[in-house]
């Protein structure tokens, strides 16, 4: 399964965020200086190190009230007496931080996070913060949180984070260097498995950020060929999500240089959105669901399990969806006997890959469920109820979606719509049941009439227990079909739309991500299943 604690800027995705976002970003001054040089002996494009804009954005996140996990500060008892100074701040331009941070607050913790984390990494050095990148190229989670750089900037000054970070500055350090043996270790057993040689420059660069308010919460980001992953100060350090991270540096070209040849096991993915638990965003992009399945299929021989733990975790990804993980390991056993290196062995290792026998393979493999939802409190004396005809005729139309099939799936929820005129879930998954079928005026009239509802409740979510999940999709479909139509500038407010919604799920605020980023195009790599065939919101068809 994927890593929850991974959180990319727009697959993306998904997997292949750099897809979307073409302006090289160079991460540290000092490279941008030297730009046009060639690399110092020294550098080697991987680094390990704290970050001013990280360590500024969280003092502010702290003096807001973020709920940070104090037990990872346990080694750095300067940092937590600073968040404890934090927390007892005034001032006017602390007020106006802490009303900005109410006013953007997400149910998640770690979607808040998220946001102010794709901040950090984009923003220039104190104490302005100005993002390094044109408007136009900034991330969707950036541009959920506009405004918040001169509210940083006046926090910078008025909580004096210049002269505290100079106080602090050696327990970061400290940390840092415990983390130099195990990327070290990384680095060199990913590099060797794979036979490449990492050439140093300044276009391709691989940054682990310390900071230690993040706690548990990694987050993974890449900004063109950029990456970096944030971790926090825990004496658990998370191995296996800055490998994954490392391999996606590594590896992510490969899929883009050699979209042609994957395009032709592209049938695969058919089978794979079938799955439940197959994440939504790898449901309708090829490319990125085959760039994590070969992560993953490289991530089980680095593990150099013996046969029957082998053949366990070969099922797992099987049963979640990642169908390519099978084939993918067969071929990167074929591959260790070889002597290229992966860049020069990856087309013959995806010519490897035999479609109709894979195909015919699947259709013995049985999904597992989606995740069952919380069982009702036994004392209420409601857990033995029987579902009702509404819950029934739901659940009815949400398999006819992930089925594709739009003619029984509008019957169905026609039929609840007869009783139930205004029920949210029906309207939606009638909604994409006409998506479905082609008829993007029905489509549109009806995810504007989930839009109206909603704008007409005095809260998002108060209306007739409307999910946010159908909301925040039905303004990314509304802006698909605008794009559609040529409404570019429409299809851009949806997607804003979409990321404004309070609550609404990471897969929705990756299809809103990647609207932003370039106009929708079913016809590119993409199928023309939807992420989201589920009236209920964002679960997996």
């Amino acid at each position: 399964m994927r890593n929850p604690l991974i959180r990319k800027i727009a697959p993306p995705s998904s997997a292949l965020a750099f897809l979307a976002i073409l302006a090289a970003f160079h991460w540290q001054p000092k490279i941008q200086a030297q730009e046009q040089q060639l690399p110092p002996t020294n550098y080697s494009g991987i680094s390990i190190e704290p970050s001013q804009q990280l360590f500024a954005t969280l003092c502010a996140m702290d003096a807001a009230g973020f709920a940070a996990d104090e037990s990872t500060l346990a080694e750095m008892p300067s940092r937590l007496a600073l968040r404890e100074d934090l927390l007892k701040m005034q001032g006017p331009a602390t007020g106006a931080l802490r009303q900005f941070y109410g006013n953007h607050l997400l149910a998640d913790p770690g979607e808040t996070l998220s946001r102010y984390v794709a901040f950090a990494l984009i923003a220039g050095p104190p104490p302005d913060f100005k993002p390094q990148l044109k408007r136009e190229l900034l991330p969707p989670d950036m541009l959920a949180i506009e405004g918040f750089q001169e509210i940083l900037a006046n926090f910078y000054r008025e909580a004096h984070l210049s002269s505290r970070w100079q106080q602090i500055e050696p327990e970061y350090g400290r940390t840092v260097a415990r983390y130099q043996a195990p990327v070290r270790r990384i680095v060199t057993t990913v590099n060797a498995y794979l036979r490449e040689l990492l050439k140093p420059s300044y276009d391709r660069s691989f940054t682990v950020y310390v900071e230690p308010l993040v706690g548990n919460r990694t987050n993974f980001r890449n900004i063109g060929d950029h990456y970096a992953i944030v971790v926090g100060a825990s004496s658990q350090i998370p191995i296996d999500a800055i490998q994954h991270a490392y391999l996606h540096f590594m590896l992510d070209p490969l899929p883009l240089r050699y979209r042609d040849d994957l395009k032709s096991k592209s049938a695969l993915l058919n089978v794979a959105a079938r799955a439940p638990r197959l994440p939504v965003e790898y449901q309708n992009d090829f490319l990125a669901f085959a760039d994590e399945c070969f992560i993953k299929a490289v991530e089980i021989r680095l593990r150099r399990l013996q046969p029957a733990a082998l053949e366990s975790a070969l099922v797992e990804a099987d049963q979640s969806g990642f169908v390519l993980v099978r084939p993918l390991v067969a071929q990167l056993q074929k591959f260790e006997k070889a002597e290229p290196a992966m860049s020069y062995y990856f087309p013959g290792l995806i010519a490897g890959i035999d479609v109709p026998a894979e195909q015919k393979r699947l259709k013995s493999v049985n999904f597992v469920p989606a995740p069952v939802a919380p069982e009702r409190d036994q004392n209420s004396g409601a857990g033995d109820e029987q579902p009702s005809e509404l819950e029934r005729l739901i659940a009815q139309g949400n398999r006819e979606i992930a089925e594709r099939n739009a003619a029984s799936a509008t019957e169905t929820f026609e039929k609840i719509l007869a009783k139930s005129p205004d029920e949210p879930r029906a309207v939606y998954g009638l909604a994409i049941a006409s998506v479905l079928s082609g008829r993007a005026g029905r489509a549109r009239e009806l995810f504007e009439k989930i839009i109206s509802a909603a704008n007409a409740a005095s809260s998002p979510t108060d209306s007739a227990g409307l999910d946010p999940s159908i909301l925040a999709w039905s303004h990314v479909y509304l802006g698909r079909i605008d794009d559609l139509e040529g409404e570019r500038d429409a299809a851009l407010g949806e997607y804003h739309s979409a990321l404004g919604v309070k609550g609404a799920p990471e897969a929705a605020r990756v299809a809103a991500k990647r609207g932003v980023q370039e106009p929708y195009n079913p016809h590119a790599g993409e199928n023309e299943a939807t992420e989201n065939g589920n009236s209920k919101g964002p679960q997996q068809p």
